[in-house]
């Protein structure tokens, strides 16, 4: 009998969680054609076919749906008993997955990630940025970064710094021969570059008066479905931009760009690390939740 590896095991259940060997290769950090080749190795080995396979999806056969069901808790025994071990290491090692949105992830790249990384070389950490709320849990990241109102019920949650704002803005030159808006509706008489979620729809500007929100469908000559494009767009004088504060500070800062509407757009949710708990977490699991606790007391004001 051949000798089974645990990665394999994994990369059957992530296969089976995701359907599609694409996504999978993701969540395990393995290239797509090695993960197919490993599947197909020990489908030899076990003498069954796991997955029916076509151009456009993945499936399992009802064996490989038996193999998954028994191999699963099992699995989740073996890899319980591995983070045991791991929490008594003195030097944090192995690698840490976490799920968030771009905006997020630039946000906490530099305090908290690379941060990390610096204190903690023997650890990996795959990030991986997408708009669409998952289970991380159920898509096998460690942690996720969302805004605190999006963090589910059942997760622990540590604020990672102050509430966010929006911010609406324009070049200097755009405003040279038009009125700058002074209330949300007057954007309608602009050109506006707007934003597609990742659901397909388009993003309505978020404002608020007294409370009470206000909502903005803009129109623009083009449409875009990430901040960085739409910055390049507004820093070129197309139109009006809106972006997360932090996206755009610097820009305002170096007058490269005027911020309007000030007053429309209070304070948001502050981004939360999230994760479920574990009771015995690995040693890079358990530093890095006390980074984030130190990130979250330096960022308080004093």
């Amino acid at each position: 009998m051949g000798a089974y590896k645990l990665s394999d095991f994994d990369a059957v259940l992530a296969i089976a969680r995701r359907g599609s060997f694409r996504a999978a290769a993701l969540d395990v950090g393995m290239s797509t054609s090695a993960l197919s080749s490993a599947v197909a190795k020990l489908e030899e080995q076990l003498g069954v076919r796991l997955f029916n396979r076509t151009t456009r999806s993945v499936s399992l056969t009802a064996a490989g749906q038996r193999f998954v069901d028994q191999v699963k808790p099992a699995l989740k025994d073996i890899h319980g008993a591995i983070d045991t071990v791991r929490s008594q290491q003195e030097t944090p090692t192995g690698i840490l997955r976490i799920n968030t949105f771009a905006t997020a992830g630039r946000e906490i790249l530099a305090p908290l990630v690379l941060e990390y990384l610096r204190r903690f070389p023997r650890v990996q950490i795959d990030l991986v940025t997408e708009g669409n709320l998952i289970d991380i849990v159920a898509d096998g990241f460690d942690f996720g970064v969302r805004s605190q109102n999006l963090v589910p019920t059942d997760m622990i949650a540590i604020p990672l710094g102050p509430a966010r704002r929006y911010a609406v803005v324009a070049t200097p030159v755009y405003f040279e021969c038009r009125e700058p808006p002074t209330v949300p509706s007057d954007l309608m008489a602009h050109a506006c570059v707007r934003t597609r979620l990742p659901n397909g729809g388009l993003f309505r500007w978020q404002f608020e008066a007294e409370g009470r929100p206000v909502h903005v469908d803009v129109e623009g000559p083009i449409t875009l479905d990430e901040a960085s494009l739409a910055r390049i767009a507004v820093l070129d004088g197309l139109g009006i931009g809106f972006f997360m504060e932090s996206d755009v500070r610097e820009d305002i800062e170096t007058g490269r760009l005027v911020r309007v509407l000030d007053a429309w757009t209070p304070p948001l949710a502050p981004l939360c690390l999230y994760y479920p708990s574990r009771r015995n977490p690995p040693a890079a699991f358990k530093v890095f939740i006390d980074l984030a606790r130190e990130l979250a007391r330096s960022s308080r004001p004093s």
